[in-house]
């Protein structure tokens, strides 16, 4: 008889497998089967302690990450969690709360111009805008107050392709600025305004740290008044360095003014019909 040597059922035969038994992440729809059981499905799931599997009737099974539990393309391996992927961030938002255009280069300005008041206006909205302007080649431009913006409109000479958007204060029914708007009449010429005495006050009062704007008596000037109601000892163009200071986003802004210069933005950057 041939010598077969030691009985084949002697000693350990549940020594476990020779080699190494490979690592694998469970990925997604990785296709393996139980060792055990026979249970094959892709992976539909998986955390630090188990993993769940989908076959293709869609029944789901739960099963630990046990070593050499499963078996991929026959082979014994041991599935582990997948190291986590890139997070996705939020997109980044510029200062109007639209996404941010990453390595900005500024547009050739358009022709079309978005007029404001005073140097307090137009820092403002530069603040708070002035990524969408460079965005959208828009130029926003300071006046010396709209006492004359019949004459301004006529010099700017509106027409196809050259829009001009007016920002102006206190635009309330029955006041001065409500009249002179007025007299403006034009297709491509847009005048809106806010309902506030100065742009300071369309930066929340809480924002700046008290609890609303004074009122101010009729026959005071009324930037100097506020700086004296508030028992600020500075000069006008001081205090509005402070009020500036601290607005960082739209969030800080009332929303009678936001609606306007979003409203302006988009009236000039609009493509006309032809």
């Amino acid at each position: 008889m041939p010598d077969y040597g030691r009985d084949v059922l002697a000693g350990n035969w549940r020594r476990p497998l020779r080699g190494k038994i490979p690592q694998v992440p469970a990925e997604l729809d990785l296709v393996v089967e139980d060792a055990e059981g026979g249970f094959c499905g892709a992976v539909v799931a998986c955390d630090k302690e188990a993993v769940t599997l989908e076959d293709r009737f869609g029944r789901r099974r739960l099963f630990p990450l046990a070593p050499a539990a499963f078996l991929l393309e026959g082979r014994p391996v041991t599935l582990v969690r997948p190291p986590p992927g890139p997070v996705d961030r939020p997109a980044a938002r510029s200062a109007s709360g639209s996404i941010a255009v990453e390595g900005l280069r500024a547009r050739v300005a358009r022709e079309s111009r978005i007029y404001v008041e005073g140097v307090h206006d137009a820092s403002l909205v530069e603040r708070v805008w002035g990524h969408d302007l460079r965005v959208e080649g828009v130029v926003v431009e300071y006046l010396e107050g709209v006492d004359d913006l019949p004459a301004i409109v006529a010099e700017f000479g509106p027409g196809p392709g050259r829009r001009l958007g007016v920002l102006v204060d206190h635009l309330v029914p029955g006041s001065k600025e409500s009249r002179i708007a007025a007299q403006v009449s034009s297709p491509q010429v847009l005048v809106a305004g806010h309902p506030f005495v100065d742009i300071w006050q369309a930066v929340r009062p809480a924002v700046v740290g008290i609890p609303a704007w004074p009122v101010v008596p009729r026959g005071v000037p009324w930037k100097e008044g506020v700086i004296q109601a508030l028992g600020w000892r500075l000069e006008p163009a001081d205090a509005w360095r402070r009020i500036l200071g601290s607005v960082r986003t739209f969030a800080d802004l009332e929303p009678e003014l936001l609606g306007r210069v979003e409203e302006l933005i988009d009236f000039v950057t609009t493509e006309e019909e032809t």
